[in-house]
Order: structure tokens, then sequence, then C-alpha cells
């Protein structure tokens, strides 16, 4: 599509080719326009540099790049968040996650709360807004995500404490109420890795990238390191696989973990793992 073209024709045109709904989205991101500017003004034109920049976004749509990227945002929990192509998309599967650390969170008066390879920053986020007497801090071992957590802070006016490091070594010798991760848990070769828009994620988010392993390698990195870092009746937390539930249990329960339990998403898959350090 060159040139300038009316925004109802390159709706019509573009879901000749994409998703209808998601030409929509381009075409609302493009024009800043609505729905309802499309509905009713279908006549309005795009200028020529919006029409070049929709036809570039239609391209990349088209070879199957996610749609939060190329609209630069994404929906969680009803909130939006920047996205980039530093971070994973957001996904329903977490919420789960969210929700049963804030659950533990709101048993303590002031908890403190890590999340571990926070990413875009949307667990540490919400359970800082959640639960406002929380101390919450996040951990990224990529500056460039780091970053994008930092913006998406600032956007949620929450105050949280970003560290730069792999897992627990900015930590030192702090101990927490609660530690939470969405760790890479996709068995490296898997084939999802090439399906719905996964190769233009960080592989490295997705994957522990072991060859031949079975995805559990930071999982298994994070129960290991987790008791030194919490207090005595504190939560560990771990979102993984769909089918990895029994071994991060049985994980939990050999690092000596208490009431180790799973959790299931909303499509009844058991999705977080956590147990809880002894009180003695």
């Amino acid at each position: 599509m060159g040139g300038t073209e009316q925004i109802g024709a390159a709706w019509r045109r573009a879901s000749q080719r994409i998703d209808r709904r998601d030409a929509r989205r381009l075409l609302e991101h493009v024009g800043a326009c609505t729905h309802a500017d499309l509905i009713a003004h279908p006549e309005r034109e795009l200028s020529t540099a919006q029409a070049a920049q929709f036809a570039d976004l239609l391209v990349r749509r088209e070879a199957g790049e996610p749609l939060a990227y190329l609209l630069g945002s994404a929906f969680f929990k009803g909130l939006e968040f920047t996205v980039s192509p530093a971070v994973l998309i957001p996904r329903p599967d977490t919420e789960v996650l969210v929700d049963e650390a804030l659950k533990r969170a709101q048993a303590f008066a002031a908890p403190r709360i890590v999340d571990l390879g926070t990413g875009s920053g949307i667990i540490a986020i919400l359970l800082a807004r959640l639960c406002p007497s929380a101390a919450v801090s996040a951990v990224e071992v990529s500056a460039a995500a780091l970053e994008c957590a930092r913006v998406n802070a600032r956007r949620h006016r929450v105050d949280i404490r970003f560290l730069e490091g792999n897992w627990f070594d900015p930590l030192a010798a702090q101990r927490f109420d609660l530690i939470v991760s969405n760790p890479p848990y996709v068995a490296d070769g898997d084939p999802h890795l090439q399906q719905n828009g996964l190769p233009f994620e960080p592989q490295d988010a997705l994957s522990d990238g072991v060859p031949g392993g079975d995805g559990m390698a930071c999982i298994r990195t994070l129960i290991q390191g987790a008791r030194k870092h919490l207090l005595p009746g504190a939560w560990l937390l771990i979102e993984h696989g769909y089918d990895q539930a029994v071994e991060v249990r049985n994980l939990l329960r050999a690092a000596g973990f208490a009431d180790p339990a799973s959790w299931r998403d909303g499509a009844a898959i058991e999705r977080v793992s956590g147990g809880r350090h002894p009180i003695r």
C-alpha cells in the first residue's frame, strides 16, 4: 500500500492478509484513532507517513511477528504494559502466580518480596500495586529487559528496587518473606519454540538452552538457592511448564521445603508450584 489511503479501505485490504482484529488494532495504533472512528469515519485518510508505517507493520504481522511487539504494549490482568522484543509477552498462564503470591504476601504486615527474572516487571508491579505495604525488589540479568521493567514501574507509579544480575547474585545475604519467579522452562529443541510467534521472543527467557535438557535447569537453580534467601515461614513460588509440576514438587521436598504444592491456571493445568521455608 503506497501513498495515502482511506482508513476504511486500508482496513478492508489488510483484513485480506491478516486477522481482521489484528488489522484494526494496527490501524488504530498508526492512525491514532479508535474503533468507533474507523466505523464512523472510514473516509478519513492516512498520511503518507502513516500509510508507510501501516504497510511495514502489516508485512511484519503477516510474517508472524507478535502483535504486542508491533504495538509496543500488551495487557495483563487489566493493566497495559510496555513490551519489546527484549521481554516475553505477558500470558494469562502467569495470572495464577500473581494470585498465589498475593495471598501469601497479604499474610505479612510489611512483606519483603523479590521477583527473580522479572522481564517486563509485570509480577513485581502487580504485587506492589495490590500489596502497598510490601517492599518489592526485582532482579533481571538482561539490561534491556530491566529498562523495560523500569518504564512499566514508572507507568504504574510503583516503587520497586531493580537489581541487574543473574538470579540470586545481586541479593548478597538478603532474606525475604516471598520469592517469586517465572523462569525459562521450555526444553531446548521443543517444537513449540518454533510456533505461535515464539521465534520472535527472547529465547533465553523461554528456554534454559541446555542441549538435550528438560528445561528445568533454572528451576533447579532457584530451588537450590532459595532457602538461604528466605526467612522462616517464607514462601518460594515458581511458574513452570504444563508437565513439570510433579518434578518441581519433588525438588522442593528434596531441598527441605515444607508443604510443597501446585496450583492450576485457568485451563486447569498445574502451572505454579511452591513450598514454605520451615519455621524452626
